[in-house]
């Protein structure tokens, strides 16, 4: 599907430009059965091969675009059986080097706090659940380990973290009402971080963006997406842009400090 996209968004660049096939593959000294092949998808083009025809389109902008998009053709869609494939513990490991690179990480939740805020005990109780909802192969505590591991991030190195999380997410648990409870005071200590902001969109406001999918963004090169059925990488510039922009408009809606801070206080005490 991301090679057919490819290929549709180089075809639209021909007949903007008023071109046909042909014209194409004179202008870049090739054969026309080569232009047929990249434009239906049947052959996947080479970065030079892009530069080419963005150049013969008049279209030289779109280079990088197009050329971020074909290095995201492969592994861009990942469904959850293939990445969980060799366990719970081992997609927890791949995403190590990624966190560890990155220097701005700005994440969106919708459904459970995000892993880096997570106690040992609320993280068990969630890949317990994943795991019993679909991964033959019981290995949830040696991932909460690396899960754990992983958040050595937050205080090493100079990263800088900011955190969105609706107000739901503070009374969504799968915990029982003391690990939830250790969890919002584990919140309240994270969140006091220098480095680490944290924005809680109230319910019962009016909102002029609806709730997304939980969606993290490192740096400004690559957005992860959590979705039904599997994980979605994204690379390409414009779409990194559009959750960026997303982002904006979700945290123009939150509230931060002594605010945010009251809505965990009130979540806690709403505990029985």
């Amino acid at each position: 599907m991301a090679r057919q996209a490819l290929a549709n968004r180089l075809r639209d660049l021909v007949k903007d430009a008023g071109l046909d096939g042909k014209d194409l593959a004179a202008l870049c000294g090739w054969h026309p059965s080569k232009v047929s092949r990249i434009s239906t998808a049947k052959t996947q083009p080479s970065e030079d091969d892009i530069r080419s025809w963005c150049q013969a389109c008049g279209a030289e902008d779109q280079t990088g675009d197009l050329i971020a998009s074909l290095r995201a053709t492969e592994g861009t869609w990942l469904t959850w059986r293939r990445l969980e494939r060799a366990g719970l513990k081992r997609s927890q490991e791949e995403r190590l080097p990624l966190y560890q690179r990155t220097r701005r990480f700005r994440s969106y939740s919708v459904w459970a706090l995000p892993g880096l805020l997570q106690t040992y005990q609320y993280t068990e109780d969630v890949l317990r659940t994943i795991q019993q909802q679909r991964v033959p192969m019981d290995d949830v505590a040696d991932a909460v380990a690396a899960r754990m591991e992983r958040q050595r991030v937050l205080r090493e190195g100079q990263r800088v973290f900011a955190f969105l999380i609706e107000e739901p997410v503070l009374r969504n648990t799968l915990s029982t009402g003391a690990a939830q409870e250790e969890q919002l005071e584990h919140l309240l200590t994270v969140s006091a971080l220098p480095n680490v902001s944290l924005g809680v969109i109230p319910v019962g406001q009016r909102r002029p963006q609806l709730p997304v999918e939980n969606f993290w963004i490192y740096d400004n090169g690559q957005v992860n997406v959590e979705l039904v059925s599997g994980y979605l990488t994204l690379t390409q510039p414009s779409e990194v842009k559009a959750y960026s922009d997303t982002y904006t408009k979700l945290a123009d809606m939150a509230v931060y400090g002594a605010r945010a801070r009251a809505l965990i206080y009130k979540a806690r005490d709403s505990l029985v």
